[in-house]
């Protein structure tokens, strides 16, 4: 049984292993998965059953089902969001020793959901629920930049004066590319963040993971790490919400 099972999951991995390819023949799966035709036969007749692969009757190859397509939507619509990103942010703090935020955009200003401070004695600190206008720090300008660019420049137009829109933009179309931002002193002094957004299943922003650091003392070195962290960490969560 259990054997049966784990070949149906070989069969399954070959039919999603190449983006560029849809279609796969019997003797394709069958050195593919180092099993006999036979058995590739006898186990996709099982799993077209059940809906889990489908047949191209004219030109007998073979794909993978829609019914996967329905398992994956029920998991994403069952995700909650807070869970998968709180132990992020608990690893992201754990690795760089500073205070570590989510914020979600809301309107036009985003909103610190949730935080976890750093031990040193001096840290950044920012209260849960406190609302910033999106034109405004790291965590911010990332979601902005994740946004469509209508969305953005609707957004940008109601914050800031209009001749300064197109430079925004430019600067936001910059941290979608390096898909990082950094901001020092908007909104405090002797402060910065770095920041990286963090992405839902239909690739739609729905946050950016920040830290907030001092900067009296901090070092091009301390600060490159910095950023490669918010970046893994962002993106690993990313992946856990379904992000590709």
């Amino acid at each position: 049984m259990i054997q049966s099972f784990d070949r149906a999951m070989a069969i399954a991995t070959a039919l999603s292993s190449d983006e560029q390819r849809k279609w796969w023949t019997i003797n394709d799966l069958s050195k593919e998965c180092h099993l006999p035709v036979s058995t590739i036969y006898r186990l996709l007749y099982t799993l077209m059953k059940h809906g889990l692969v489908e047949q191209d009757a004219v030109g007998k190859q073979y794909a993978l089902g829609v019914k996967w397509m329905e398992f994956g939507l029920r998991v994403l619509d069952r995700i909650d969001y807070r869970k998968v990103i709180k132990p992020m942010i608990e690893e992201l703090a754990r690795e760089v020793e500073e205070s570590v935020y989510f914020s979600q955009p809301s309107g036009l200003e985003s909103i610190i959901v949730d935080r976890i401070d750093s031990q040193h004695n001096i840290r950044v600190y920012d209260q849960l629920g406190l609302r910033i206008p999106l034109n405004i720090g790291a965590a911010n300008k990332t979601i902005l930049a994740n946004m469509s660019t209508n969305e953005a420049e609707q957004i940008l137009q109601q914050l800031i004066e209009q001749e300064h829109v197109p430079a925004f933009l430019e600067k936001l179309t910059e941290i979608k590319q390096q898909g990082y931002a950094v901001s020092f002193g908007e909104r405090t002094e002797n402060t910065a963040s770095v920041a990286a957004p963090v992405l839902d299943y239909n690739q739609k922003v729905i946050g950016a993971l920040s830290i907030g650091i001092l900067t009296y003392d901090l070092k091009e070195e301390r600060l490159q790490f910095l950023i490669q962290k918010v970046k893994e960490v962002a993106q690993k969560t990313s992946q856990r919400l379904g992000s590709y």
